[in-house]
């Protein structure tokens, strides 16, 4: 099908101002995604109701392969097979300076509620799970690593 000259131009500015919408919301897309966590102060309160032991964490280490590890690596560095296919990158919980400044409330709270692209387990996984996954996170900056 011909176009006219003048048409031809026209379909093309649409389609270019199209795109450059695209973009742009990719943009700002992105950007919403870079925001901090804001935690609820009554769950950055809450506390680990599961005691930090060798039981502990080995009945953690699975839940954390199955859940976690694709994104956020085996040893907790954020860089599991997956983690370049992330819109955000994946924590790194080898990062002392920012998980002592993560309560276990908090961790509980994130781990729960999730954001992409992290998915939400507060219905994937029981509560005492969850809390052990706070508990085997922690041990990746903890003296002796699992």
């Amino acid at each position: 099908m011909n176009m006219d000259p003048q048409t031809a131009r026209k379909l093309r500015r649409l389609l270019f101002i199209a795109l450059l919408g695209m973009i742009v919301v990719a943009i700002v897309l992105g950007l919403i995604h870079r925001t901090p966590w804001i935690i609820p102060d009554e769950a950055a309160r809450r506390q680990n109701p599961i005691q930090r032991s060798a039981q502990a964490l080995e009945a953690a280490r699975p839940l954390y392969k199955e859940n976690c590890a694709r994104c956020h690596g085996d040893n907790g560095d954020g860089h599991g097979p997956d983690a370049w296919k992330q819109s955000v990158s994946p924590s790194d919980f080898t990062n002392a300076a920012r998980m002592n400044s993560l309560t276990d409330g908090a961790l509980f709270y994130q781990i729960s509620q999730g954001r992409r692209p992290m998915p939400q387990f507060q219905t994937r996984l029981p509560e005492a799970q969850r809390w052990q996954l706070v508990q085997f996170i922690r041990s990746f900056t903890a003296p002796h690593n699992p």
